[in-house]
């Protein structure tokens, strides 16, 4: 379309036209008539009539797809398709999407060449078949309408492709004289292998890498304790004690989603695991802790120094509380008792000392090779700080940017952009027309990672492949052709340069049919990297002096990361895990510090450190520790698309110049403003009810058979059994959460979102209660509010025997069907709302407004569909994944079996890391979902109102150490 465009521009004078079929002949509409109609390639000349009658079509089916289409490479399905493809049914491609410099496998659900859904890969060895919420968010990235459409000169001016060219060519002639290349963290191997190319070709040329969350620091710890750059592999699956310090290790980072598998597995009773967490803020994986200490980031190093010195490794000089002595004392103990099977580890905001600290005292536990092992890291650019000084310096003639936003993220954000406008020449590539695009003298659209090929490596160095689902939807071009360009060789395509790679690697032998089973279940076999045993060096490490309070923890931000999907939607309306607030970023203050300059949740506060402030709405949130105010990265964008814009407050410019994750000493002032906060939920406590049951494994021991008390009402107008279902013959279906293994992660909320085409509704419907998650994750805290207990429980429709909204809907609405399901039939909705007032579990869902986007077209290139998009006026919520039940149903009944346990997977279920959901037919006794309801941990919410839910809850179980236990653990 765009080349018969600029026919059309081109045409002058006497050569008019007056109708479509004197363009018939011209080669871009053959070829776009054949891109749609393959068979047309082989068919016999048509007349001119004919030709047109499919030239039509194919032009409207372009622009319905938004003027794309497949991708003009054959790409490989997961599963192997019938000879012919039926219409409407899904096809699933096996893929990778990078986040935070790690590879994850993907399956990715289409209909008709559109990506709509994204599972995780069983197979690929970071996710065992779960996804965390930035990938389930890529669909959303992908079909955005505010991506950058256009090849942009000088900010604004529209530019070409072969402008860019010319551009590239000078810099060839100069020999690379000049330019630095700058990118995240790479987990490509085939664009570190270009990169070797160009710095060979060119060697005036450098290579620089800026992350704004950057997680090197591991690396650097290891280059410390062991002489060489080494990458962590933790076995969580190998470890009876695990001890976390400052690191969300459960929830955040490369190979987080394996990481919760492999913990879940050992949480499991009699033999529970123990998990010790030291850290500054409350983080999913401080919400599963036996034990949990509140303590600043800057105070790790001393808390470490002391356990090592416990353990015989150096003198601590370390002076702490009695609180964190006692602490340090029982976990020391516990360390030594449990030897190979403990795990020790810190998080990246911490320093490299700290980490070469960490290897010393996993060494010395003899857990080197066996709950902790290494593999070499794959090579980075130099750093950020010396491209930044050579910019200064003018040394640097052309910079060339791949996906990276430093004019927005860096710290000290402003030097860059400052330096960035005197360099004679930069280019910008990257999915938005961003803060540093608008400051470069070319931008060229990224293409995003659904529309391209590529591979990554995962945590373990495992080589996954990356297939498009989708031509570029703007024109956009991958990494691997923009070097490709800057080569002087802008002819192959993405997908040849990556084979090339993996045809120099495997080798000639058999590989078009390696290759084709390596798209096919996603991941390339026998490419996990060799496990290292270093051996660890005598250490002499440096301990700077403890900053002084209060003290300033800047992090990434649990749902934007680092701010590069700012522009998400369905990211910005996630609730934050633990704080459960949304639509921008709140300073998390912690109960003594509030007291101390009386501060209410709401209260705009200035901040102030390194000659910079920013004023920002605090929350008061309980297990924040004394003497820190934590902020979050990836708020505050000025150039990402509506979405994004003016939401947040920018806090990189209180980073340090290091790039250093806290800052002091803080200035602390009330504005006197106050903000309403968008919040999911207002109320911390269980106001006096059990929502959710514990207890410790003692107890658990001791009462077996009796932990969980019926509640369920002896005498009742209702059936005393209720029929499980309406027809004997069906399934009945039902849902067990264990929340024993619940991170409260928000993975399911995000899941289901995407599954069911579920709005956002913007931060002042939320802050009125409108939010239209089908699934919540509620959150609890109980005990002292400097170190309570961290309770999250995840709450769909509880598809009720007795369903109290079935009683009052005058249209019969809400109905049971015949498997049991309470269902919603939005066709007699009236919208009374009667329904959700009378649901005890609030988890019904009123369009007060018209959420759903009807009107911008790209966006209806991501919806489900299989699931109706609902309007203003109607109740809906969750329906337990109707729609992957009929398409179960009808497979099953054309092959004419009954529905296989495991066969129906609900959308939270499958996104789930630690399994904690379970699904299927509680009438088949042998189902995973009947045995888990048979577990004496299990009890149904809310039993006495005796609804007989279909969802019912096991009670979370802790193992804390008696000698802690009976101590009392208090803030550091």
């Amino acid at each position: 379309m765009d080349e018969l465009r600029r026919l059309l521009a081109d045409l002058r004078g006497p050569a008019l036209w007056q109708r479509l079929d004197q363009l018939a002949e011209h080669r871009a509409l053959r070829e776009l008539v054949e891109q749609q109609f393959p068979h047309l390639s082989q068919a016999p000349a048509m007349d001119r009539r004919g030709f047109l009658r499919f030239a039509a079509a194919a032009v409207g089916s372009a622009g319905l797809s938004a003027c794309s289409g497949p991708p003009p490479e054959q790409i490989v399905p997961q599963q192997r398709l019938p000879e012919r493809a039926v219409p409407g049914k899904p096809v699933f491609y096996a893929s990778t999407l990078s986040h935070a410099g790690s590879g994850i496998g993907v399956l990715v659900e289409t209909h008709g060449h559109r990506p709509t859904k994204i599972e995780g890969n069983p197979g690929h060895p970071s996710s065992l078949g779960a996804t965390g919420i930035h990938a389930q968010a890529a669909i959303m990235d992908l079909w955005d309408p505010d991506r950058s459409p256009m090849i942009l000169r000088g900010g604004t001016e529209v530019g070409a492709w072969n402008g860019v060219l010319a551009e590239f060519a000078k810099i060839r002639q100069a020999g690379g004289d000049g330019l630095r290349l700058l990118t995240p963290s790479i987990a490509s191997p085939t664009l570190r292998a270009q990169i070797e190319t160009l710095q060979a070709q060119l060697p005036g040329a450098r290579w620089h890498r800026h992350d704004a969350v950057d997680l090197s620091a591991p690396v650097e710890g290891a280059r410390i304790a062991f002489g060489q750059a080494l990458q962590p592999k933790y076995r969580l699956d190998r470890a009876q004690l695990v001890a976390l310090f400052d690191t969300d290790l459960l929830a955040q980072g490369p190979g987080h989603l394996r990481h919760a598998r492999d913990f879940a597995k050992r949480r499991e009773p009699p033999q529970m695991n123990r998990l010790y967490v030291a850290e500054p803020s409350p983080t999913p994986s401080g919400s599963l802790a036996d034990h949990r200490l509140p303590i600043g980031g800057e105070r790790v190093a001393e808390l470490l120094r002391l356990l090592a010195a416990k353990l015989g490794i150096g003198d601590t000089g370390a002076t702490l509380g009695p609180t964190a002595e006692r602490w340090i004392a029982v976990l020391a103990e516990d360390l030594r008792a449990a030897g190979p099977a403990a795990l020790v580890a810190a998080g990246p905001a911490q320093p490299p000392s700290v980490h070469a600290l960490v290897w010393a005292i996993n060494h010395r536990l003899g857990a080197v090779g066996q709950t902790l092992q290494f593999i070499a890291a794959p090579r980075q650019g130099e750093s950020y700080a010396t491209l930044l000084s050579d910019m200064e310096d003018g040394e640097v003639e052309t910079l060339l940017m791949l996906d990276v936003n430093p004019a927005y993220d860096a710290p000290q954000s402003a030097r860059f952009s400052e330096a960035l406008q005197r360099i004679p020449r930069s280019v910008h590539s990257g999915l938005y027309t961003d803060e540093t695009a608008r400051l470069s003298h070319w931008h060229i659209p990224l293409a995003h990672a659904l529309e391209c090929w590529s591979d990554a490596e995962a945590h373990d160095g495992t080589a996954s492949l990356q297939q498009p689902m989708i031509a570029p939807l703007y024109g956009a071009r991958p990494a691997h052709e923009i070097l490709a360009a800057l080569l002087g060789d802008p002819g192959p395509q993405a997908r040849d340069i990556v084979q090339a790679h993996w045809r120099q690697r495997l080798g000639d032998a058999g590989f078009d049919s390696r290759w084709r089973d390596s798209l096919r279940q996603g991941l390339i076999d026998g490419t996990a990297a060799a496990t290292l045993r270093p051996a660890l060096r005598e250490l002499d490490l440096q301990w700077p002096p403890p900053l002084p309070g209060p003290v300033l923890e800047i992090r990434p931000d649990p749902t934007l990361w680092d701010g590069r999907q700012a522009n998400n939607a369905w990211l910005q309306e996630l609730p934050k895990p633990i704080a459960l607030n949304t639509w921008g970023n709140l300073a998390w203050v912690g109960a003594r510090l509030a007291q101390q300059y009386d501060i209410e949740s709401g209260d705009v506060l200035r901040l102030s450190t390194n000659g910079a402030h920013i004023e920002i709405p605090a929350l008061v949130l309980a297990g924040q520790a004394a003497d820190s105010i934590t902020v979050h990265l990836g708020h505050g964008r000025r150039e990402a698309g509506r979405i994004a814009s003016g939401v947040g407050v920018e806090v990189t410019a209180l980073r340090p110049a290091d790039g250093a994750w806290r800052s002091a000493p803080l200035k602390i002032e009330k504005t006197g403003e106050r903000r309403m906060l968008s919040r999911v939920q207002t109320q911390d406590g269980m106001e006096g009810r059990e929502p959710v049951r514990r207890a410790t494994l003692a107890e658990y021991r001791q009462h077996e058979g009796a932990l969980i008390e019926d509640e369920t009402p002896k005498h009742s107008f209702y059936d005393a059994n209720p029929p499980t279902t309406r027809d004997p013959g069906r399934p009945a279906w039902g849902m067990s959460v264990d929340l024993n293994a619940c991170l409260g992660c928000m993975n399911c909320t995000i899941a289901c979102q995407s599954e069911n085409n579920i709005p956002t509704v913007g931060p002042e419907q939320v802050e009125l209660g409108r939010a239209m998650h089908w699934i919540r994750v509620d959150r609890y805290f109980e005990g002292p509010v400097e170190t309570p207990e961290i309770l999250s429980q995840p709450v769909p429709c509880m598809h009720c025997e007795h369903a109290p909204c079935e009683l009052v809907c005058p249209v019969g609405a809400t109905v049971h069907d015949d498997e049991g399901l309470n269902v919603q039939v939005y066709n007699r909705c009236v919208g009374t709302r009667f329904c959700g007032n009378n649901c005890p579990y609030s988890v019904r869902r009123f369009n007060f407004l018209q959420y759903a986007d009807r009107d911008t077209e790209s966006l209806r290139g991501g919806r489900n569909p299989d699931v109706t998009v609902r309007s203003r006026g109607v109740m809906e919520k969750c329906s337990f994944c109707i729609q992957r039940i009929s398409a179960a149903r009808i497979q099953a009944e054309n092959e004419g079996r009954a529905i296989g346990d495991g066969e129906v997977v609900t959308a939270c279920q499958s996104a789930c890391p630690t399994q904690a959901i379970t699904f299927g037919n509680i009438a088949d006794a042998d189902s995973a979902v009947s045995r888990q309801k048979a577990s004496p941990r299990h009890y149904d919410l809310l039993a006495e109102l005796n609804t007989r839910p279909r969802t019912g809850y096991l009670a979370r179980l802790r193992n804390p150490n008696p000698a802690l236990e009976t101590s009392g653990e208090n803030e550091a």
